[in-house]
């Protein structure tokens, strides 16, 4: 397996240095921050991709690889550390706003806990949108808040404990404070998905509260 190729220029992600920080025990941690579930998410998102190439966006150390099955990857992430640890074929650092690649060029992209990070969810969505071939579709899983007031309080009050107390045991109170307010970034993924170039075929929420979601867009056939 050859070294990643080298980061594109260009805009990078929200917190980018914060995962080459604690990239030798970012999976790990996540697994206890998930009660153990982070790999059954990604396997139930994963179901809904095509046979064929498929990007893994902010593939980090290649967590999501089990989940993606026999299909060829390409392994895309900003921060080296995490890409030196994934067993992908192909490994290229780059952002998810510069994706190094032609048009149409990918039958599917996943990502797993990465839009959240993003600089630009818009111009991530225009590049996928650009490297998607028609009927081509993109699989999203990210944390937020869960749905309605009761249960949003609840989880924030939640993981403003959690979160910073498994950065303290794991020697990162500063990165882990940093991952806990990122889940109040962005909107529900109705809304964060609904207006783009991809057409979004559905969402479903899992976890405690319903703090992970899952969305399944399309680019449609004849689409440029």
């Amino acid at each position: 397996m050859s070294d990643p190729e080298r980061p594109t220029p260009g805009a990078g992600v929200t917190g980018a240095a914060v995962f080459s920080d604690i990239a030798d025990r970012y999976d790990r941690l996540n697994s206890v921050l998930s009660l153990g579930r982070d790999q059954a998410w990604r396997r139930k998102a994963a179901a809904h991709l095509p046979a064929g190439h498929v990007l893994d966006l902010g593939a980090g150390t290649g967590a999501g690889k089990p989940a993606l099955g026999e299909r060829w990857i390409t392994a895309v992430d900003p921060s080296l550390p995490m890409l030196e640890r994934n067993a992908a074929d192909r490994r290229i650092a780059a952002v998810g706003e510069h994706l190094p690649f032609a048009d149409d060029a990918f039958d599917g992209v996943f990502s797993a806990f990465v839009f959240r990070n993003l600089t630009s969810v818009p111009a991530t969505l225009t590049e996928i949108h650009r490297i998607l071939r028609p009927r081509g579709a993109a699989v999203i899983v990210d944390l937020s808040r869960p749905v309605g007031r009761v249960r949003r309080e609840l989880h924030r009050a939640g993981s403003a404990v959690l979160v910073p107390l498994v950065g303290r045991l794991a020697g990162s109170p500063g990165e882990y404070k940093y991952l806990d307010e990122s889940l109040d970034k962005l909107p529900p993924p109705e809304e964060l998905f609904g207006q783009g170039p991809l057409t979004l075929e559905r969402t479903w929420r899992m976890g405690p509260l319903g703090f992970v979601y899952a969305a399944v867009l399309r680019k449609e056939a004849g689409q440029r």
